[in-house]
């Protein structure tokens, strides 16, 4: 299977399993092929693997990572890696240095389900447009 027929993997970070869930089940109906993380540790381990996910959705808290910090790392470690991030908490400064560690987009939660394909669609074309995995 070439990349272009290939799923798109997407890794959803976040301790909470019922909004792993939500997503997953959004997500995989969607089309897209879901790993999960239920903290940062989890999250290396995924990024690991090859191929690496092609997205990640990444919750801003984590119980053993400050979510900026495995940003940085996710953006330092697998650059052609699209991360969308999503707080409860959100403020501007938090919103700010997201966008400067390189998340595509910063998310409020809650959210509409119906949200999270159209997002994670763009952001993989602005990393395949920015020098990411071409599809071909």
């Amino acid at each position: 299977m070439s990349d272009a027929e290939r799923p798109l993997t997407v890794l959803v970070v976040d301790d909470e399993p019922l909004i792993r869930w939500a997503i997953t089940r959004t997500l995989t109906s969607a089309g897209y092929r879901v790993l999960e993380a239920p903290d940062g540790t989890s999250a290396i381990q995924a990024l690991a693997q090859r191929p690496a996910p092609d997205l990640v959705l990444l919750d801003y808290r984590l119980p053993d990572f400050f979510g900026l910090s495995l940003l940085a790392w996710i953006r330092r470690m697998s650059p052609h890696t699209a991360v969308v991030m999503m707080s409860a908490d959100l403020t501007p400064e938090m919103v700010t240095k997201a966008t400067e560690l390189g998340a595509y987009r910063v998310m409020p939660k809650p959210f509409d389900m119906s949200d999270i394909d159209p997002v994670l669609r763009n952001a993989h074309s602005h990393e395949v447009g920015g020098g990411g995995r071409l599809a071909s």
